[in-house]
């Protein structure tokens, strides 16, 4: 087998295929030149190459595989190819990756039962990390020893029908789309973006590691699990990053989780972009760094950290280096990067494969180019030849990345994609009689001639155990996601492990957080937040011109509650509830009302009872000086009469005080009612009896003071009096007063109160003893000028003065007073208009009899 590169000359209606050496061509940044012929072949492009490892077999599998990192300095021309340089610095790793390869190949050809009869071979080249080496090797795969081929003609055979290769997404996007018109397939072990997942423009192409979506959807979880709300993020500058982040953001916006920052690192300006990220991370909040890049790339970024001593975040890793030794091993990771939580490749076990390595030996394999570098690179032998060698060099001692078999990752993927392979392979060759033709007419395959399109068909439908007991298949080219949760921690000896805490499966995270280290040394998960969640009892109030993650807290309102932590809005109690003192909780609203107990009450009371109490001293002294001339004038039963009314005034405030009850409610308004129009009668019979005396002093008016003797002036009382009576019997026979909670008043407390069923009726009351105040202060009004030294219609005109302007001031107070006040307010005016009456008509009586007692005689008051 020689290593050919090709290079398409199609027809020109060939559109499909001029378009993919066009976008490839610029994927590489190459010079393509494309030649028109009449028909569509491709032809041999470049000198053979020995980098390559090569087993003969019935059917031949190619491997593509990144063994070196050091390539010598290439223009972006094909030509540049033409003559081979050889490639520099082996890869441990990616070696290990070829030998998997070469042992399930030989493992199946041990096996009795997968592809009996047939020997597998393979053919492996090394791309040596260059996107422009892999197309070259891969056509040269397809290709095989011809000169030429032609891509029209579907009975061609093809020496290799699959290749195992493609380490990075943008390389198996070009191999791709180069094989795609030989329907050669491609199965990649290590190319993860999501973009090849569409079978349109890449229906060639499988992959045994998930695709990255499901690495970002379980960065999406974490956060959310964790509540990192404010994170920083590290990506590569190409669609593994990129995409990596829109999916992280898509996920979790619903969650508010913001990005603080975004850097990205090109690997060709790597030390500046990564001291730019780490200076970034320096100045940021965040305390949680997603990191979407390849190791070397973060180990420079943990360079650049440990020299402006950055030591106090978490890092959230991507599988491209979760579970990189290297990183694990030096000595600047353990100071900046413990504790990191990662997505990596799931691990698994090959029985025999550990056995298997340490037995290489190049004089067992004298053909073996990379086994021979590696044995001079390991053991210090000549390169030329190994007679500088003892013969006694072996690798059952050595302990090193090639060696290491404790967590196969990226190997455990190639062992499936050889096994894929192979089961598509046994599939298409299972034909239940060799000698007659397949059901659909078609020919049975034979191993010496692998049509490619054949094996793509079944590739697609392989669905076998592994002979780790693993069920597998494709579900259009990528298999179900599985990864494994890591953590770095810290060990006795100062070094760093890697510690399996959880897995992922599909969408689903199982986790044990138990088993985490945080990069803080203890179990307490990390907070990286822009601002606090709010806690129960505020909510979250945006800061205008910053993300949704930045907010203050706002206390609930007053009636209002929130229960939850980063709670957007508050709830309002129902109306028979209000909020707590810590607005977390709606509590039953107290019951209030007017109350003997509290301040307010206990002065109404007091005010109440001094008021009784005095009216009934008043009335005292005037029973002693009932025949005294200040006493007996005016009809001395009135006055008698005013006081009784007075001190019922006084005691039916007491009514209004205290809970309410359906009895207390229909007694306190009759009262009221009663007790203010008993005693505005007595005294607009008092009036009318002044007016009446002196009237009569004039010529022909004697008789009419017989009109108002004392049988008229007692019925009079009476019949005013049973008027109210009658309106308040009425009222509340109809439509009483009744208890009633006052849920409109928005407070803690909600007022137990007498509602007015029926406000006619408590207008009636009001009016009626308006009209009658009005008519008393009308009457006195006029006869306050008579001529008596002690005229008492001066007293009445001054009480009615005060208990009218009383009265009018207490109806706007009472209809804008609050709960328990409109009561307050209420039991204020029957105090103050009681008062009032009391003052004006009685302290200066009892200032004659008790002060001025020579004044007490008729004759001086009848003195002008």
């Amino acid at each position: 087998m020689c290593w050919f590169s090709w290079l398409f000359t199609l027809w020109t209606s060939s559109t499909p295929s001029l378009l993919l050496v066009g976008l490839v061509g610029r994927q590489l940044g190459l010079k393509v030149g494309l030649q028109v012929v009449q028909t569509a072949t491709c032809y041999r492009w470049g000198p053979p190459s020995n980098q390559s490892l090569f087993q003969d077999g019935d059917v031949i599998f190619g491997g593509l595989f990144n063994l070196h990192y050091q390539t010598p300095a290439m223009d972006h021309n094909f030509t540049q190819l033409q003559h081979y340089k050889p490639c520099t610095g082996l890869e441990y790793a990616p070696l290990q990756y070829m030998y998997v390869m070469v042992f399930a190949l030989e493992e199946i050809n041990d096996n009795p039962t997968l592809l009996p009869g047939v020997k597998l071979g393979y053919h492996i080249f090394d791309c040596c990390s260059r996107p422009p080496w892999a197309p070259q090797a891969a056509l040269s795969l397809a290709g095989g020893d011809r000169d030429s081929c032609n891509l029209t003609d579907d009975s061609d055979d093809h020496p290799v029908p699959l290749i195992i290769g493609a380490v990075s997404s943008v390389t198996a996007e070009i191999l791709s789309r180069i094989l795609g018109p030989l329907s050669v397939p491609l199965i990649s072990y290590l190319a993860s973006c999501s973009c090849l997942s569409d079978r349109v423009q890449f229906p060639n192409f499988f992959r045994t590691i998930p695709s990255d979506t499901y690495q970002a959807r379980a960065f999406a979880q974490l956060a959310i699990r964790f509540n990192w709300t404010w994170i920083g993020a590290v990506v590569t500058d190409n669609n593994y990053g990129f995409t990596a982040i829109k999916i992280f953001q898509e996920e979790t916006q619903a969650a508010g989780v913001c990005l603080e920052f975004t850097e990205t690192l090109n690997r060709e300006n790597i030390v500046s972009d990564a001291r730019r990220a780490a200076l970034t991370i320096q100045a940021s909040t965040a305390r949680v760094i997603l990191v979407v890049t390849w190791y070397t790339d973060v180990r420079e970024l943990f360079l650049q950290l440990a020299k402006i001593n950055v030591t106090d975040r978490q890092f959230v890793a991507s599988e491209a280096w979760s579970t990189s030794s290297d990183l694990l091993q030096h000595p600047v990771t353990r100071k900046v990067a413990s504790g990191v939580l990662g997505v990596a490749i799931r691990s698994s076990t090959l029985p025999g494969f550990e056995n298997y390595l340490r037995a290489l030996h190049p004089f067992h394999r004298p053909s073996d180019v990379f086994l021979r570098e590696f044995w001079e690179v390991e053991f210090g032998c000549s390169p030329a030849s190994l007679s500088a060698c003892s013969g006694a060099e072996s690798l059952e001692k050595v302990q090193n990345v090639f060696t290491d078999v404790s967590q196969l990752r990226v190997s455990y993927n190639v062992y499936l994609a050889v096994y894929a392979a192979a089961h598509a392979l046994h599939s298409l060759l299972s034909c239940p009689n060799r000698d007659r033709p397949a059901a659909n007419g078609s020919t049975c395959s034979s191993p010496k001639h692998i049509r490619p399109t054949e094996l793509l068909q079944h590739l697609n439908n392989v669905n076998f155990t592994t002979p780790q007991g693993e069920a597998f298949y494709f579900q259009d080219g990528d298999i179900p996601a599985q990864y494994d949760l890591v953590n770095w921690q810290n060990t006795p000896e100062g070094t760093l492990k890697l510690v399996l805490v959880g897995r992922v499966d599909g969408f689903d995270i199982h986790l044990n957080e138990s088993l985490i280290h945080w990069n803080t040394g203890s179990s307490q998960v990390p907070v990286s937040v822009c601002s606090e969640s709010c806690r129960p009892g505020t909510r979250v109030a945006n800061r205008k011109g910053e993300p949704v993650c930045c907010f203050d807290c706002i206390p609930c309102g007053e009636g209002e509650i929130s229960t939850t932590t980063g709670s957007l809005h508050c709830d309002q109690c129902p109306l028979e509830f209000w909020s707590n003192a810590g607005r977390t909780a709606c509590v039953p609203r107290q019951l209030d009302f007017l109350s003997f107990n509290e301040t307010l009450g206990i002065t109404l009371t007091t005010a109440a009872v001094s008021g009784a109490t005095v009216t009934t001293v008043v009335f005292v002294v005037f029973l002693c000086y009932r025949q005294t001339a200040v006493v007996r004038a005016n009809n001395s039963e009135l006055s008698f009469l005013l006081l009784v009314s007075l001190k019922l005034c006084f005691l039916c405030s007491l009514v209004f005080i205290g809970r309410p009850s359906v009895w207390s409610c229909r007694f306190q308004q009759a009262a009221f009612g009663i007790s203010f129009v008993l005693c505005v009668s007595c005294l607009q019979v008092k009036t009318i009896v002044v007016l009446a005396a002196f009237r009569s002093a004039r010529p022909g008016a004697e008789a009419l003071i017989k009109w108002f003797g004392p049988g008229q002036q007692r019925g009079s009382v009476c019949l005013l009096t049973c008027v109210q009576i009658i309106i308040c019997a009425v009222w509340l026979s109809l439509s009483p007063p009744v208890p009633k909670r006052d849920l409109g008043f928005h407070g803690s407390k909600v007022t137990l109160q007498c509602s007015m069923a029926s406000l006619v009726g408590f207008s009636l009351v009001l009016g009626y003893i308006g009209l009658l105040a009005c008519t008393c202060l009308i009457l006195a009004f006029l006869a306050r000028k008579l001529p008596d030294n002690f005229n008492e219609a001066k007293l009445i005109t001054f009480s009615m003065l005060i208990f009218c302007a009383v009265w009018v001031a207490f109806v706007p107070a009472y209809i804008s007073s609050p709960g328990k006040y409109t009561v307050a307010v209420e039991v204020f005016a029957i105090l103050a208009s009681s008062y009032g009456l009391l003052l004006c008509m009685f302290a200066p009586k009892c200032f004659i009899i008790l002060l001025r007692p020579e004044k007490n005689t008729k004759k001086y008051l009848m003195s002008r």
